[in-house]
């Protein structure tokens, strides 16, 4: 058996029967990489000794988040070699590792950490000193971290936001998740969903161009490398004592709702971690529970901005 043909033919399968995303993929091919490597160091057998070895030789260089991971993949991957029965003995069945559970406690941002970052980048748009084109860039930035805050949307579902999917009217977007599970969000402050508006007022041509939501300064969809970079410069902009990411501002909206006593199922609902099913692409489902809370609750309500002009 060659494990590097057999590696490709379970991602190729991976990719057009089960449909996975191209990060789950990527991160299987690296997993799977790394094992058949150990094993051509390693003699080259398939048996449980040497899988025994080569968990003792990750639990030794990686957390064991990352462990976990590596062992799925690896597990994952002899469960397709058994059901197309190209092997008859799955080295993986009753291996036994233990973990230590880590607690690791989400990152967020502090709210006076984002209401800084925010009036930083309205006033950057409102000064004088920046050029036409300097504010367009700048109003959608504006428009990319209020996006993430006001909806705690992953940076992967910002960047393929198809417009076509954000009702701007009704303030309503339907999101492809994980999976290709759909979910549905609410914009709860005018003020961030004016700025949306005014967003793609300015960007109207290029959108509709290729369809996606928010474009870099080149007329291309934004990459989730750019949108990094953005939030990183404005965090040293500000002199921020941490390194803000796209995911601390996930955690930060479903943090502070917390704080605002918000209902653990409405976070759920809303961060896409329990399944939404829906018939009609264009179709959403929102109750005014929902809605009343976003308007009423969310912390984007209580900071003092200023306007695009």
């Amino acid at each position: 058996m060659e494990l590097n043909e057999e590696m490709r033919k379970y991602l190729q399968y991976c990719k057009c029967q089960k449909e996975l995303d191209g990060k789950t993929i990527r991160a299987y091919q690296t997993d799977l990489e790394q094992f058949i490597l150990f094993l051509q160091e390693n003699g080259e057998v398939v048996n449980k000794e040497t899988v025994n070895l080569y968990l003792i030789d990750i639990h030794a260089r990686y957390k064991q988040k990352t462990v976990k991971r590596k062992i799925a993949s690896v597990k994952a991957f002899f469960g397709y070699l058994e059901d197309e029965e190209i092997i008859e003995l799955n080295p993986m069945h009753r291996i036994k590792t233990k973990f230590k559970e880590e607690q690791v406690l989400p990152k967020i941002v502090p709210r006076n950490v984002i209401e800084q970052l925010l009036k930083h980048l309205y006033m950057k748009n409102a000064s004088q000193s920046c050029s036409d084109w300097q504010k367009k860039l700048i109003l959608r930035d504006i428009a990319v971290i209020e996006m993430l805050f006001a909806t705690g949307i992953r940076i992967s579902e910002l960047c393929q936001l198809k417009s076509k999917f954000f009702d701007m009217e009704e303030g309503v977007l339907c999101i492809q998740g994980k999976g290709g599970k759909e979910r549905y969000l609410q914009i709860g402050n005018m003020d961030v969903l004016n700025i949306l508006t005014e967003y793609r007022k300015q960007y109207r041509d290029v959108i509709e161009k290729h369809g996606f939501f928010f474009v870099n300064r080149y007329g291309q969809p934004l990459s989730e490398q750019s949108a990094r970079r953005m939030l990183h410069k404005y965090a040293r902009d500000i002199k921020a004592d941490i390194s803000i990411t796209p995911h601390m501002l996930r955690h930060s909206f479903a943090t502070y709702l917390m704080e605002e006593e918000v209902n653990i199922r409405y976070i759920q609902k809303m961060l896409g971690h329990s399944s939404i099913t829906t018939t009609q692409i264009y179709t959403y489902v929102a109750t005014e529970k929902e809605r009343e809370l976003l308007r009423t609750r969310h912390p984007r309500n209580k900071m003092q901005i200023g306007n695009v002009k």
